[in-house]
């Protein structure tokens, strides 16, 4: 069968050498290693590169605190990435790092062609500024008091209580992340990109296919709101490359990193003479650039990616193709609840490729969130791969090498059965190139149902009790075979792996797409050993404990932070549920308020909870005045053990609820309230 064959450039997004590979991780370079492999068994030109993404604030404090260079720090992110994507069977045909001579000189080169073409302009800005660091601080390294609705312990740049996005500036008590100190304005001249000289380009780019259209209906928002200019400049000190003429300052990680892409596949094509970088990503060219990324940066693939692109004279992708986040059990991947799985932890209890088949039976084309649901993992790897296609082999290989010596029949015995099979493949292949695994996961498995069905019907196992029944167990048995063949081909992207050690047993060798056109005939076949086991319960616990574990022993003490010259101490450690049930919380009527001479926060209240009064002080001057007070209700802590204070001995504890200052709040009478009802 001919082809026309297509000469084709992929990528999956870098990985951060900052950290480990987990499972949300693994959905992208899953996703694209299957849609490579599909491209490749079809006879294609198709080239997988990747590369660590090394630069950035983060990397540099980590080395920092380790003790270490950023250097050795990637070098040995780089070893454990390696050995996770090999070890899911993810086959870069290059990986590579952005801290290297290529990435340096495509980003020098980008950045000048874009300078020289107007579209690099400066001017003075003002950052947060670490003073005991002595560095300018990134949003994210800034942490304070929430503008909006005053949660404590936020980052700079966005509040994950209430949603709310500011500037480092509008922070309440901002502190640095990285000392502690209190962060100063400080001046400093950034470099920034024109994008909105490319609004034209992107408008018509955006139209044109590139992207699904859930990102592209997000673009025209972006562009409509209009394009701002992106700051690509970062102060000393900075772990990455120095921008040309420009002592002291850096190329801002977003820049460098998608330019690692090409700097990656420069790399590899300096060892292969029959790849030519030049010929791939020059204006024009007709070979095709994809990249497979979270939609979570969809905003720098679409518009800064092909600007910048276009503005050095280079071709911009052919397509970017994003997909949506992970959740485990329906929720959000998390440390809290052990489910924020680490690709090794997982390897070392599970086979990799239940992973893969899992995530291509739930992985469409769209970004929708992907949720691995444990116990639908188990029952679905279990039912399609072990109860379905492994069984077929397993029914029928002992039969074809006990009855006919491992040599399967001269003909096919049932042509119509085995061209159907065959047939659909096309539709298959269609739904792979579309990405569209989900689809063609349910197309093969409905295939493993026919041909175990067919089994059935002949009953081989019913055949060879009585003699003289060899020729019609070869010939079923044989079919079967061949039917394996045809689905194992079929899923071969999915399960590299499996297929490799199908390939062995069927003593063939590495299946491509159009070797199915014909059944294997008056061939012998190899003994059959286990393909995959079963998916067990108590591996799914303990890589759920050791998860745990892991996240227990990594978590780090919460560092004792400094805001207005007093320490915040640390969350306190988690208490059982049979401590806090000893709480004897009450509804207080208050009788009596009155100022505490010396005291600048504290009230004294007389609390009646209904089968007596209590005395408590209370830190709720900044909200009440005493006269305000009198006849209020509020929940108090009635079995706290009197405490000795300087003005007197307080019998428990008063709540309130509020941001703080003068937005702390108890209850108002209410009919349906009575002092001395317990709070359940």
């Amino acid at each position: 069968m001919s082809i026309n064959k297509r000469k084709m450039l992929v990528s999956s997004a870098l990985p951060y050498a900052n950290g480990s590979i987990h499972l949300g991780h693994l959905v992208e370079y899953i996703q694209t290693d299957i849609w490579v492999r599909f491209q490749k068994m079809q006879g294609h030109d198709c080239t997988y590169v990747c590369a660590d993404d090394a630069h950035g604030t983060p990397i540099m404090l980590r080395a920092q605190n380790e003790g270490i260079s950023p250097e050795e720090l990637i070098a040995r992110i780089d070893k454990e990435h390696r050995a996770d994507f090999a070890d899911f069977a993810i086959d870069f045909d290059n990986f590579h790092s952005t801290h290297s001579d290529e990435n340096r000189e495509l980003a020098e080169y980008i950045y000048t062609q874009l300078r020289d073409g107007g579209y690099i302009k400066t001017r003075t800005i003002k950052q947060a500024y670490d003073p005991e660091k002595e560095m300018f601080l990134p949003d994210r390294f800034i942490k304070g008091t929430c503008p909006k609705c005053g949660a404590e312990d936020q980052y700079g740049d966005n509040c994950e209580v209430c949603g709310a996005t500011y500037s480092p500036t509008e922070l309440k008590n901002p502190v640095s992340a990285v000392s502690g100190a209190t962060p100063i304005e400080k001046e400093s001249e950034h470099y920034f990109f024109e994008l909105g000289a490319f609004d034209d380009m992107l408008r018509a780019w955006t139209h044109e296919e590139h992207m699904q259209p859930a990102i592209r209906h997000k673009l025209n928002e972006w562009l409509e709101g209009g394009l701002q200019d992106w700051d690509i400049s970062r102060d000393a000190p900075y772990f990455g490359f120095e921008i040309p003429d420009a002592p002291n300052k850096y190329f801002y990680v977003w820049l460098d990193a998608p330019i690692g892409y090409l700097a990656s596949f420069k790399n590899l094509c300096a060892r292969r003479d029959d790849l030519d970088f030049d010929a791939y990503i020059k204006e024009g060219s007709d070979t095709e650039m994809y990249h497979f990324i979270g939609k979570d940066i969809a905003y720098f693939h679409t518009l800064f990616w092909p600007a910048m692109l276009t503005g050095a004279g280079f071709r911009k992708p052919s397509a970017v193709f994003c997909h949506g986040f992970l959740t485990v059990n329906g929720q959000k991947m998390s440390k809290s609840r052990g489910t924020f799985i680490q690709a090794r932890t997982y390897l070392d209890h599970l086979n990799p490729e239940y992973l893969r088949y899992y995530f291509a039976a739930k992985l469409g084309s769209g970004i929708d969130d992907l949720d691995l649901n444990l116990d639908d993992f188990m029952a679905r790897v279990n039912s399609d791969l072990v109860g379905k296609v492994v069984n077929i082999a397993s029914r029928c290989a002992g039969f074809i090498k006990k009855k006919s010596a491992g040599q399967l029949s001269a003909e096919c015995a049932e042509a119509d059965l085995y061209n159907e099979f065959v047939a659909a493949g096309k539709n298959i292949a269609a739904l792979y190139e579309q990405r569209e695994f989900n689809h063609a996961i349910r197309e093969i498995m409905a295939l493993a149902d026919r041909a175990n069905q067919y089994i059935d019907e002949k009953k081989p196992w019913v055949l060879a009790k009585e003699d003289g029944n060899e020729k019609e167990i070869q010939d079923a048995c044989s079919v079967g075979i061949n039917l394996f063949r045809v689905l194992i081909c079929y899923l071969k992207p999915v399960l590299p792996k499996m297929a490799a050690q199908s390939e062995q047993f069927l003593n063939i060798a590495g299946l491509q797409w159009s070797d199915i056109e014909s059944p294997l005939l008056d061939h012998t076949i190899n003994k059959f050993k286990p393909l995959m086991t079963r998916v067990e319960q108590e591996k799914i616990d303990a890589l759920l404990a050791d998860t745990q574990k892991l996240l227990a022993a990594n978590k780090a003490p919460e560092p004792t932070k400094k805001t207005k010259g007093k320490s915040m101490e640390p969350i306190a450690d988690q208490i059982e549920f049979d401590d806090f049930a000893k709480i004897d919380l009450r509804i207080a009527k208050i009788v009596k308020a009155e100022h505490v001479e010396g005291a600048d926060k504290l009230l004294q209240l007389t609390l009646d909870i209904g089968d007596g009064t209590k005395n408590v002080f209370a830190g709720i001057k900044s909200a009440y005045s005493p006269e305000d007070l009198e006849g209020k209700l509020t929940v108090m802590v009635a079995n706290l053990a009197p405490r000795k204070m300087r003005f007197g001995i307080s019998e428990g504890m008063v709540l309130a609820a509020g941001p703080g200052g003068k937005d702390l709040f108890i209850l108002n009478p209410d009919e349906g309230a009575q002092a001395g009802m317990r709070v359940k």
